[in-house]
């Protein structure tokens, strides 16, 4: 049977990667994102996708996404609260309120209002599966990252407190924590770092792969797997767990 699935940020990335993994495997699939021209793409390649442009910070424009997926779907099986950003990049004492308030707020706030609704719909069917995608920044601190590495610490509550919340209901809550994933998202944060310690690109570079194991970046396609798994029903007694998907981070730039 065809699962619903939703994923915020999901026209591009790491996001439009995993929803295109449910929709291949058959699954109703349905995406919001901030970017109308990542929303034209997407409903362009996937016409029989749900392609929603919202701003997940926004309750107003989830409000009217997830009234859309009411109508069309009646429900979700499995959430993917993906929509983040990686915010700004300096130490502490150079940060603005608002670079603070904008990154934690996508990435926190975020996962919030689609936490809530997803959390009412699935307690009423006794079924369903959350995924929040942190980052290995979620379990480590990183120099000059201060507001996205607390924000993505705090999705690592969030899906504690939930899994514990949602058990009796039969809804399993997990994390997935990516390490260095490979892509445009990826070369911004470079460059970003770089400007901000006024060190070469290619050294941060380095310094990404040598603080991992395997010595490489995460294809955005081994996320898109480990959520599949996750969603899946080999993944029914997964709960509650934050789970990287880096190489082994042996330790942090």
């Amino acid at each position: 049977m065809a699962r619903r699935v939703v994923v915020t940020g999901g026209a591009s990335g790491i996001g439009r990667v995993m929803a295109e993994a449910f929709l291949a495997l058959g699954d109703q699939v349905a995406v919001c994102d901030s970017s109308e021209a990542n929303i034209q793409d997407m409903q362009r390649a996937h016409p029989k996708c749900i392609a929603h442009c919202a701003d997940v910070r926004n309750e107003a424009e989830m409000s009217a996404f997830f009234a859309q997926l009411e109508d069309a779907y009646g429900g979700v099986d499995v959430l993917i609260s993906n929509a983040g950003t990686g915010g700004p990049a300096g130490g502490i004492e150079t940060l603005t309120y608002a670079d603070w308030r904008d990154c934690v707020s996508v990435n926190l706030d975020g996962a919030f209002l689609s936490c809530r609704w997803a959390a009412a719909r699935m307690k009423a069917q006794n079924s369903g599966a959350i995924i929040l995608i942190s980052s290995t920044s979620g379990l480590f601190g990183v120099p000059y990252r201060s507001p996205y590495v607390a924000a993505k610490w705090g999705l690592i509550g969030l899906m504690k407190t939930l899994a514990i919340e949602l058990g009796s209901a039969h809804v399993r809550v997990n994390a997935i924590c990516p390490g260095a994933v490979e892509g445009p998202r990826m070369e911004r944060v470079l460059s970003m770092e770089s400007k901000a310690t006024g060190r070469p690109i290619e050294y941060i570079r380095a310094q990404y792969t040598d603080g991992v194991s395997l010595r490489r970046f995460i294809p955005p396609e081994d996320i898109a797997g480990m959520a599949v798994f996750l969603a899946s029903d080999a993944g029914r007694n997964i709960s509650g767990q934050a789970i990287s998907v880096d190489g082994n981070t042996e330790r942090m730039v």
